[in-house]
């Protein structure tokens, strides 16, 4: 697996890079060889953040923890990486290799379960006019037709506070 490190706001020390890689490294044996890692550790007042984002050709993965050593954080995220992975290895069945299939159930496989379906006309609007309405709806997304692209496309509140759009790639 290809591991790529940056640091926000910090320089990442070699240590940390290979501490990474070495972690990473036990997960090696669920993905195809052409996975890739990203790891991004962002340095705030309130602790140290890491981000994983982990592809494959046909997956995508991310954790993100927050500790007040970035190393800390670092085992955590992983940690939750190869727990998903336990958990939803049969859902995930051909995206990941035969060694996730081997491995003992940590815990019980919950059934996806849909409890509503709400259907709705998609009216066109712009960005700036979705967010309106995805805030007096008081909702944390709203889907909307753009009406420069004419494409369907979701706006959304971050964590930070700001506005997030998710435009589908053709």
């Amino acid at each position: 697996m290809k591991v790529t490190c940056t640091g926000r706001r910090v320089t990442l020390k070699p240590s940390f890079i290979e501490n990474a890689e070495k972690r990473l490294a036990k997960l090696d044996k669920f993905f195809p060889e052409e996975a890739a890692a990203q790891v991004t550790v962002t340095v705030e007042k309130s602790g140290q953040t890491v981000e994983i984002m982990l592809r494959s050709r046909d997956l995508t993965m991310r954790a993100e923890k927050t500790d007040e050593r970035m190393e800390d954080a670092l085992a955590d995220a992983v940690d939750l990486l190869t727990r998903r992975v336990i958990k939803y290895r049969k859902r995930l069945g051909s995206k990941l290799t035969a060694a996730a299939a081997e491995l003992p159930a940590a815990e019980e496989e919950e059934p996806l379960n849909v409890v509503r379906e709400k259907h709705f006309s998609v009216k066109p609007c712009s960005t700036e006019e979705a967010i309106l309405q995805m805030d007096l709806l008081g909702h944390s997304f709203f889907l909307y037709r753009s009406i420069e692209s004419n494409q369907i496309q979701v706006v959304y509140r971050r964590a930070d506070g700001g506005y997030g759009v998710l435009i589908p790639e053709d």
